[in-house]
Order: C-alpha cells, then sequence, then structure tokens
C-alpha cells in the first residue's frame, strides 16, 4: 500500500436472492456469461470461494468496484507569524530590584545583523555570539528607581533581510536599603562659594568624562574587586545621614584598607579619568564599554593616566581617606547609562565571553 493513501475495507454484504430486484438480476446474468468456472478473489480483510452464479458474480463486481484506493493530496506547508519560531528574552537574575545589574540575553529564530533596544528611556546596546542568533547586553536599573513594570522593546534586524520586534515588561522590586548615620568636616556638608565654584568646575569634568563611551565591550569575563581580602564597610543604596542631615544615597560599596593599599581594576577598559574631585578625593573612571563604567574614589595616589587601556586586575591606584571621607576606604561604583548599580551583584553575574 502506498502511503497517502485512503483504503476503504471490504465487507461482504448480506443480501437474499429471493429480495433481489429483477433488474439487478437481469443485470446479474449479463455479467454472468463472461465466467464459466469457480474462482477465488482476495480482498482487503476477506477472500471470497463461491460458485458464479449471477447473484453471487454481481455481487462479486459490486465488491471488486467498491473497494476502491482514494489518494489524498499532500499537504503544502508555508511558514506563517503563528507558525514561526519567536524570539525569547532572559533576564539574569530573574528578580531584580532597584540597583540590580542584570545580564539580557536575546534568542533570535535566525542570525542577526544588529539588536538594539530601549529600556527606561536608555539604549541597550547587545553584542554577539559567534553564529549571531543570541545577542548579550549589560543593563541595570538605577538605585533610586521607582518600583514597577519597565517596558523594553528589542529591534533585532536578521540576516535574511527580515525583521523581528520583541516588546516585553521587566518587573522592578523594592530593594531593604537601610539609612547610615555619618559625620564629616561641615565644608562637605554646607560647601562656602569657593568650593561651589570647584564643585561646579568638577562635575563639567565628569560629564565631559561620561559623555562617550566604547561603542563594543572593553571588558574581559566577568568582574571582580578591586581589594583583596578587604571587607566591606558600608553597603550600597544605603540612605546616607552626613552630620544630621539626609544628604544622599550611596551609590557605591566601600570597603575598609589602609592608606596606600593597591587598587585593581576590576575589569579591562580604557581609562578617561584620572584626578582628584572635591567630594571624590583622588579619583579613577573606567570605561568598559557599552555605556558601563566603574569609579574609584578617595584614593591617596592615582597610578594610570587619561586615555591608558588596563587589563582586568592591573593596578590602578592607592586608597586614602581623601575627599568626603570619614577614614581611609576605598569608594567603589559602577554606572550604566547613567544609573548607579550595585557592583556586589555586578560581581555575581556570569558574563559571555565578548568576540
Amino acid at each position: 500500500m502506498k502511503s497517502g493513501s485512503l483504503v476503504i475495507p471490504f465487507i461482504s454484504p448480506r443480501i437474499s436472492p429471493r429480495r433481489t430486484h429483477p433488474h439487478l438480476r437481469s443485470t446479474a446474468q449479463k455479467i454472468s456469461k463472461r465466467f464459466t468456472s469457480s474462482r477465488i478473489f482476495f480482498l482487503p480483510y476477506t477472500s471470497i470461494s463461491m460458485p458464479l452464479t449471477p447473484l453471487r458474480t454481481f455481487l462479486l463486481l459490486s465488491t471488486l468496484a467498491a473497494t476502491v484506493t482514494l489518494p489524498i493530496p499532500s499537504a503544502h506547508c508555508s511558514q506563517t507569524a503563528d507558525t514561526a519560531e519567536t524570539a525569547t528574552l532572559v533576564t539574569t537574575p530573574s528578580r531584580l530590584s532597584n540597583g540590580s545589574p542584570c545580564l539580557l540575553t536575546i534568542h533570535l529564530r535566525s542570525a542577526a545583523t544588529t539588536v538594539t533596544a530601549k529600556w527606561q528611556s536608555h539604549p541597550v546596546l547587545f553584542f554577539a555570539s559567534p553564529d549571531r542568533s543570541t545577542w548579550y547586553a549589560i543593563a541595570g536599573v538605577d538605585v533610586a528607581a521607582t518600583p514597577g513594570n519597565y517596558p523594553i522593546t528589542i529591534e533585532a534586524h536578521l540576516q535574511d533581510g527580515t525583521h523581528q520586534t520583541l516588546h516585553r515588561d521587566i518587573a522592578v522590586t523594592a530593594a531593604p536599603y537601610a539609612k547610615v548615620t555619618l559625620t564629616v568636616p561641615d565644608k562637605f556638608v554646607q560647601p562656602d562659594a569657593e568650593s561651589q565654584k570647584i564643585i561646579a568646575a568638577d562635575q563639567l569634568i565628569k560629564d565631559k568624562a561620561f559623555a562617550s563611551s566604547a561603542p563594543k565591550p572593553e571588558w574581559t569575563g566577568d568582574f571582580l574587586p578591586p581589594l583583596k581580602q578587604a571587607p566591606r564597610s558600608d553597603s550600597f543604596g544605603t540612605q546616607r545621614i552626613f552630620n544630621g542631615t539626609l544628604a544622599s544615597v550611596h551609590r557605591g560599596l566601600d570597603y575598609r584598607a589602609a592608606p596606600g593599599t593597591p587598587v585593581a581594576a576590576i575589569n579591562s577598559g580604557r581609562v578617561i579619568l584620572a584626578q582628584p574631585l572635591f567630594f571624590e578625593g583622588g579619583c579613577v573612571v573606567i570605561d568598559h564599554g557599552l555605556g558601563l563604567m566603574s569609579v574609584y574614589m578617595h584614593l591617596s595616589k592615582i597610578d594610570v593616566t587619561v586615555g591608558e587601556t588596563v587589563s582586568r586586575g592591573h593596578i590602578i591606584a592607592r586608597s586614602g581617606a581623601t575627599g568626603r571621607a570619614t577614614g581611609p576606604h576605598l569608594h567603589l561604583g559602577v554606572r550604566w547609562q547613567g544609573s548607579y548599580l550595585d557592583p556586589a551583584k555586578l560581581f555575581e553575574l556570569s558574563l559571555p565571553q565578548p568576540r
């Protein structure tokens, strides 16, 4: 039996010769003249052995005519929007809170030439896996962000000339940040006119440094802490009360460190700022590409210059107590597209190797 066919099985009819219509008997008699002996016919699911009387001959021929094979037309399938594979988006970690960095991974139905996105009014820049069907981006939620659902729109231009758009909502919950009371010299809480001029000039320097970032990843592998075996003295996101006044939210991690302790780059990148500032003291900023930067503050000595390329673990400075500091320590900040993220959570991410 050929594939794609429908077989109707034979079923032996039970018809009494006495009840056969005269016209049926006449037709059978005409057919029977062509047969002179008994024959055996093998039909689906049965065999028949009988003398070929006129009636039986007719029934036999009727059965043969009823035993038919009906071809089933083959189906011609075409891929439509409903059956086509869709893109999927994965966030790591799966639950985000204000201050969380995250790895965005998008899996496409085929290779793409470019993938871009918009999230929280920020551009999200992706880099590709070797087969270009999976794309990655580092992003994050600012520490001051309000909890809620934040829509993201991803645009992918595929190598076959088609285009995919993916709309998703990413939920952000509230992180339980505490309050911390600190005491510093009054000039850092209520700066005088001269200090305000310095602060304004510093802001211009920082704005210029933060204005651009490398268009591709400059980092290599996972991000690592800047100090070895140094305990953290203040957590990210705490509300800091200086001299009785709520001044700011802590936008980084503080590490206890004796003056002169070597400070390492948390990953490879290019130095975009290296100088003393009013609040930050000795300060170094490294651009890791795609809007991701690391900030090192209160340094007693700076060992790199602007424009220098450094690798992960490279010693860039020495810790100190310069700027608005309550004692010797290192402040580490992580900045993405102007948002400040928790460095400790960045260290927990397992990142794909940029190529």
